[in-house]
């Protein structure tokens, strides 16, 4: 258990996120202005910044909070009694407020309009089931490096993300909190909020399929 106090923690999972997100839509503004129209780049761009930061975030604030920055991360913590109902409940509430004042933050630091709705519509059952995976194998990840090599789970997560950007084909949002922070972002990693509740349904049944399979696969066999 977290040595630090519910509202320490609440703030270090708000602050956290706000901070993923101004770096999220951050780099996508950055990177397509400088990209000259070639999306790739753009989105390799972003790609680097998000994974690198997911890195540092991590390392800062999980020893606080867990550094869940994801609702879908909480709701598997919880379902596996590694964090108090109270917690489980307010977290991913603390992550949204987070994730809006960090997309706000991004807007603000490149001269864009503060208050966005997002025209990006990300639609199809492809887009949805990438979700599935991108959000199956990050829960795959933290559970397993977890277990296995603790110390070495923020730089997994960042590298899985910087990878699933590019084998999944909706950029593996792969996190509610996100999904309704971008929703309010016309820029280069927005998602209308038409195409926002299929990102969420999906990530939410990648991250329970994680937990299920992952729940049995690294129970240890008792019965020798």
């Amino acid at each position: 258990m977290s040595p630090f106090d519910t509202p320490r923690r609440l703030v270090a999972e708000a602050l956290g996120t706000a901070l993923l997100l101004a770096v999220v839509v951050g780099s996508g503004i950055m990177g397509e202005r400088l990209s000259g129209g070639n999306v790739a780049i753009a989105l390799l761009g972003n790609t680097l910044a998000t994974g690198a930061a997911l890195v540092v975030l991590i390392w800062v604030f999980g020893p606080i909070s867990g550094a869940h920055f994801n609702p879908a991360v909480t709701l598997v913590a919880a379902l596996r009694r590694e964090l108090p109902v109270t917690l489980a409940l307010a977290y991913p509430l603390a992550q949204i407020l987070g994730g809006i004042v960090g997309v706000c933050t991004a807007h603000a630091m490149f001269g864009e309009p503060i208050l966005q709705v997002s025209t990006k519509l990300r639609p199809g059952g492809d887009q949805a089931f990438a979700e599935v995976v991108a959000t199956f194998g990050l829960l795959a990840t933290i559970l397993g490096v977890s277990r296995f090599r603790p110390d070495s789970t923020p730089m997994a997560v960042g590298l899985y993300i910087t990878a699933a950007y590019w084998f999944t084909a909706s950029t593996a949002f792969a996190n509610p909190a996100v999904t309704v922070a971008r929703s309010l972002s016309d820029s280069f990693a927005g998602i209308a909020p038409a195409s926002a509740p299929a990102f969420i349904l999906a990530q939410l049944v990648g991250a329970l399929s994680a937990a299920a399979l992952f729940g049995w696969l690294l129970k240890t066999d008792t019965s020798r």
